[in-house]
């Protein structure tokens, strides 16, 4: 019976060459099936064997738990230099795009519960 190892759903390319070459470096027979462009469909990596199987969810954990670590450390990294933040380092940098975006999400809110509100 397959095994799914990771779904592939909002998975970067980059991430995916990268699992892709783990897998092959440690000679993992595995298969890849693609999400679908509407997102019905999560796609993935499977294989096929238990043993097989219970080696790559490890060799996936700690693949996962360094690059957290990496993207972690170069998202501080950003963050000391200036170069990333939160709200408050959007609205002094992109003030527009940031006071628009939030008129935007206002409005999807509002609209949202129009039906609601006029029930009461």
């Amino acid at each position: 019976m397959p095994h799914h190892l990771m779904n592939l759903r909002f998975v970067p390319d980059d991430e995916a060459d990268e699992i892709r070459a783990l897998l092959e470096a440690h000679e993992v027979p595995y298969y890849e099936t693609p999400p679908s462009r509407w997102g019905i469909s999560m796609g993935g990596f499977w294989v096929h064997d238990d043993d097989q199987a219970a080696r790559a969810r490890a060799l996936l954990e700690d693949y996962q738990r360094q690059r957290f670590e990496n993207q972690r450390r170069t998202y501080e990294e950003r963050r000391a230099r200036g170069e990333t933040g939160g709200f408050w380092f959007m609205l002094s940098r992109k003030p527009l795009r940031t006071l628009a975006a939030c008129i935007a999400i206002l409005v999807i809110v509002g609209l949202s519960l129009l039906p609601f509100i006029r029930l009461g």
